[in-house]
């Protein structure tokens, strides 16, 4: 169900004079809609499009908002009526398609009014009527002091500035006045005949008004007469009555209400002071907290002081011995070139001398070889000198040679 914002008419849902205040709006076009094609533009709830449907030959309401039209859609239902989401500065109808507008409380919420009276302009028939509303923006001022402005009115208008800006797209522009007034009903009780009205110092500025409601056209139109919209519930003074009495009521259970809640007050004042004591012993606590916890802060400044200078020495430390631990890999890293450079030349060298041993075993054995026959000569030679003097032996002991000698023939012979 729709729910009433402040902004959004809802049948059942307002005040009586606020449902007065727009419904009057469309009571006052429905004099203009007599057998017309009709476009509700920003039609929220959809109560003025079926007010005009009792007498427009085919009414459209189009709202932006999808859950007002499905509200319109479920509760206004007339063969001549129908409605439609859509914007007010982008109506999906072809040119020319209406002989009657009405845009009620719309314009202020725009940012570029001048695309919606581009838009009625465009949708209008050559001697259609467009009636649009807004509220005066100096009344609104001063009635809404207290609370601000309204949040969901983009631009307010002035009365010169609304009639200059709606004299920019249409020749003719009829302006009226729309306020409450008091009014005093004689109303025959047995029938409903012709009302004749008669309106006192009707001269009110147009500053000074509620609302502007103007009647727009590209043709000339006729002059229109004051309309005067009296509702169902004209008896202003029993329904202010009514009022008061209701007002009355709340008053005396706010006045229950106040005494209950001064009882309840005193409780709380009792309780407060009560809490304020207890606040205060608690605040003393927390002073002494504060300064153990100022101390304890203090500590901690001198810590990381010391955590400080501790990491800094670390620092130096270690980076005294990544310069060790440098040079230290550099020192081995010399002595390793230096061990597999004396490996490479020691393998070289023991090459080299296992080739000269091997040169040298080849000599050995040669010479072995030599020394072997050479010996076995000497062995020779020594059984020939054997031989030699066994037969020397032999010869100086025989009886000729000793003969010989004394004779002194032959040769002497000498053992060596």
């Amino acid at each position: 169900m729709a729910e009433f914002t402040g902004e959004r008419v809802i049948p059942g849902q307002v005040q009586p004079d606020l449902w007065n205040e727009h419904f009057a709006r469309y009571a006052f076009a429905g004099r203009l809609a007599r057998g017309k094609r009709v476009l509700d533009i920003a039609c929220g709830t959809g109560y003025g499009s079926s007010e005009l449907a009792k007498v427009a030959g085919a009414v459209t309401g189009v709202d932006i908002s999808s859950e007002a039209i499905a509200y319109a859609q479920q509760h206004f239902r007339h063969p001549n009526l129908d409605f439609y989401t859509a914007p007010a500065e982008v109506l999906p109808f072809a040119d020319r398609t209406f002989d009657l507008i009405v845009a009620f409380e719309v314009i202020e919420h725009l940012t570029d009014s001048r695309i919606l009276l581009t838009e009625a302009r465009r949708l209008l028939t050559p001697t259609g009527q467009f009636i649009v509303s807004t509220p005066n923006r100096l009344y609104y001022e001063e009635t809404r002091r207290s609370s601000g402005p309204n949040p969901y009115h983009v631009h307010e208008f002035e009365f010169e500035e609304y009639r200059n800006l709606l004299t920019e797209f249409f020749p003719h522009v009829s302006l009226f006045l729309q306020n409450h007034t008091g009014t005093i009903v004689f109303q025959p009780h047995d029938s409903q005949g012709p009302a004749e009205v008669r309106m006192d110092n009707c001269e009110t500025p147009g500053a000074e008004a509620h609302f502007f409601v103007a009647v727009c056209s590209l043709a000339t139109q006729v002059e229109f007469p004051t309309f005067v919209y009296v509702p169902t519930t004209a008896n202003v003074l029993r329904e202010r009555e009514q009022h008061i009495s209701l007002l009355e009521r709340e008053l005396k259970a706010k006045s229950e209400w106040l005494r209950t809640a001064l009882a309840k007050h005193e409780a709380l004042v009792t309780q407060h002071q009560e809490q304020t004591e207890q606040l205060q012993e608690r605040n003393r606590w927390a002073e002494q907290l504060n300064q153990d916890l100022q101390r304890t802060g203090e500590r901690v400044v001198l810590l990381q002081e010391e955590l400080i200078a501790e990491q800094k020495a670390s620092a130096e430390t270690v980076a005294q011995y990544e310069a060790k631990l440098a040079e230290l890999e550099g020192e081995v890293t010399a002595r390793t070139k230096w061990a597999l450079d004396t490996e490479t030349r020691l393998s070289a060298e023991v090459a080299a001398r296992t080739e000269e041993l091997a040169r040298c075993v080849d000599a050995l054995h040669d010479t072995e070889s030599q020394l072997e026959g050479r010996t076995k000569w000497a062995l020779d030679l020594q059984t020939q000198l054997s031989q030699l003097h066994g037969q020397i032996s032999r010869v100086q002991a025989s009886r000729w040679y000793r003969m010989g000698r004394t004779l002194g023939l032959g040769p002497e012979l000498h053992r060596t």
